[in-house]
């Protein structure tokens, strides 16, 4: 088999699972769509007032009291239903087309009894701390989606995979620190987005260039134009970790002539 060339190989990126991860690890908005028979909520799209994915891909969710799924899983023999859970990546800055991708997790749901929700609760509050847990047994219910399956779809195409994939996957170091990046990239940097553009392909350069993502392998750019939009990946060139690297790595894509790396 022939070696890919320079021109044609990939730069480098999160493998699938890495970036499912991501996506989890994020306060993504949320929907589950019920695979169950009840009337009008056959099919329709139900949105929680809390979701949290945990390590392993299991999901706890929060709905209201009496709600019409607590209801539907009621009515079943084993007490649970099937369900999709999809969570949106949006970016964090204004696009025509703002989201980067899609990740849904098919399994099974189940209201839990009030001593295993109160620890569930309590558990996520530990990394997560939401007024809203306290609400647990007072008002909402706690739901637990035990994963059967997940499917990623985003720029590098649609991937299935095991929920043992997703569990033994890290998610970007850059996950909780990203939004902010590039919000602040974008708004008072704008002549560092313009010449981040000189590694662009000719033909993309006359569209508006907008920071679209980042993680450790590199800058993802977006590129809006009349003939429609268009992503780039800028490969750092090695991975990093921290932002002291990110910074190297920012400063040498923008050319910078005092580049030195400690």
């Amino acid at each position: 088999m022939t070696e890919p060339t320079t021109a044609t190989r990939r730069p480098p990126a999160p493998n699938p699972a890495e970036r499912a991860k991501t996506i989890a690890s994020r306060d993504c908005p949320a929907t589950l769509v019920p695979s169950v028979d009840r009337g009008e909520h056959d099919g329709s799209r139900v949105t929680p007032v809390l979701h949290h994915v945990h390590a392993s891909g299991s999901v706890s969710l929060l709905l209201p009291d009496g709600h019409p799924l607590l209801e539907a899983a009621a009515e079943t023999q084993r007490g649970e239903f099937g369900v999709m859970l999809e969570l949106a990546d949006h970016a964090p800055v204004p696009l025509r087309e703002p989201i980067r991708g899609l990740l849904w997790i098919t399994g099974f749901l189940r209201p839990l009894d009030p001593p295993a929700a109160r620890a569930r609760a309590v558990a996520i509050a530990v990394d997560r701390p939401d007024h809203r847990l306290l609400d647990v047994n007072h008002g909402l219910t706690m739901l637990r989606l035990t994963p059967a399956s997940l499917v990623l779809a985003d720029a590098d195409g649609t991937h299935s995979l095991r929920p043992h994939m997703f569990s033994a996957a890290t998610p970007d170091p850059f996950h909780d620190y990203e939004a902010r990046w590039l919000q602040h990239l974008e708004t008072e940097h704008a002549d560092v987005v313009e010449q981040l553009g000189r590694h662009l392909p000719e033909d993309l350069r006359g569209g508006a260039i907008r920071p679209l993502g980042l993680d450790r392998h590199g800058l993802r750019l977006r590129v809006e134009s009349v003939v429609g939009d268009h992503d780039v990946r800028l490969a750092f060139s090695k991975p990093v970790d921290d932002p002291a690297q990110l910074a190297v790595e920012i400063r040498r894509l923008v050319g910078c002539p005092f580049l030195s790396e400690t």
